[in-house]
């Protein structure tokens, strides 16, 4: 359900923003950036400036991301879920490519029916005495209501191009998009409710082990502002929560039966 595969989540990444892809090994991934990708990523403002002025064509960096924990020490970028690296790319996902429309290639010499998917790319984090996040990825049919996770992983499956091919015709979803995202949600929350509730309990404990510890530190004559203060701090920092953030979507117009 979850996008375990995240060198291959970083290659479809870089491939898909024409990133020259150099090495894919054994979760050692090098990638030669394009100038776009290069300002995106690796904060260089002051080179991209100083090169402009010169009138000269600047040289994007090559980057090194390392996904096999027994490749860590090696030469190169560890990124893991969590990483701010990583969390730099979902954020460049989310204020770029928040949305979009795709279409299935098709080669019909016939009119051709392609199907509403609303596909829906949402991190889970799990918030607590560790924080934890989790990418799923949600497939809906607008038209009969199958559900598919992992879609993504089946999206990459399927060649995709911005305009409908030639015979084809787009279906008028049945489902609203609201109620297609209400249906998404009902899933997750169902995913959610199976999970192992440890980490959970586990902050829960760290919660009330850290406010007893106050009662060694203030007796009654002290600042009882100033604990209540602490103890909400340690309530922020320890009690376990869940939340939802889309990072991206779209609607994918599939022929019938691409999906199984």
């Amino acid at each position: 359900m979850a996008i375990h595969d995240l060198n291959q989540f970083l290659h479809d990444y870089f491939q898909a923003h024409e990133c020259q892809i150099m090495e894919n090994n054994n979760g050692r991934l090098t990638v030669k950036l394009t100038e776009e990708m290069d300002k995106a990523l690796m904060n260089r403002p002051f080179y991209w400036h100083y090169i402009k002025g010169t009138g000269n064509p600047g040289v994007p960096m090559n980057l090194t991301l390392i996904t096999n924990p027994e490749e860590r020490d090696k030469k190169g970028e560890w990124i893991h879920f969590g990483s701010p690296r990583l969390q730099q790319i979902l954020r460049h996902l989310r204020i770029h490519e928040k949305y979009t429309t795709q279409f299935q290639q098709v080669n019909a010499s016939t009119n051709t029916a392609l199907y509403p998917w609303l596909v829906t790319n949402v991190k889970i984090s799990y918030i607590g005495k560790h924080k934890r996040d989790e990418i799923i990825s949600v497939g809906l049919h607008l038209v009969n209501g199958q559900m598919k996770l992992e879609m993504m992983d089946k999206l990459r499956e399927i060649p995709l191009q911005m305009q409908i091919a030639d015979y084809c015709f787009t279906i008028s979803p049945m489902i609203r998009l609201k109620s297609g995202f209400l249906r998404i949600e009902a899933v997750l929350d169902s995913y959610m409710e199976n999970q192992p509730k440890e980490w959970a309990e586990e902050s829960r404990k760290t919660l009330d082990e850290e406010i007893k510890l106050l009662d060694y530190f203030y007796t009654e004559e002290d600042d009882k502002e100033q604990k209540d203060k602490e103890i909400e701090e340690i309530r922020e920092r320890y009690s376990p929560r869940i939340t939802y953030e889309v990072i991206n979507g779209g609607i994918f117009y599939l022929a019938e039966g691409a999906i199984q």
